[in-house]
């Protein structure tokens, strides 16, 4: 039992820094997103009919790169990192 203790101790802390660095990871996606996204999209990702430009709540990273490197529409925003784009997702993801 005494052997026990710290591994749980462990998995906790593990727990713990992973949620915190989800939690960046959605802030600095929702910094992006208001900069780069919102004005098209949305305040809420829901997208905007009057701009043909559709809902992207839920986008995975792979949906968002795709269509970053094959729009035109969105060619400013090729000089995304990978890290933001991953951390877009994670914000869109947030969204209900």
């Amino acid at each position: 039992m005494n052997k026990l203790i710290p591994w749980i101790a462990f998995v906790a802390m593990l727990c713990l820094v992973g949620s915190v660095s989800r939690a960046q990871d959605t802030a600095n996606g929702e910094k992006t997103f208001k900069a780069k996204c919102a004005g098209c999209h949305g305040p809420d990702a829901a997208g905007k009919p009057a701009l043909k430009s559709p809902a992207i709540k839920g986008k995975t990273t792979d949906d968002i790169k795709k269509v970053i490197s094959t729009s035109p529409k969105h060619a400013g925003l090729k000089t995304l990192t990978a890290d933001q784009v991953k951390e877009l997702a994670a914000y869109l993801a947030t969204l209900k």
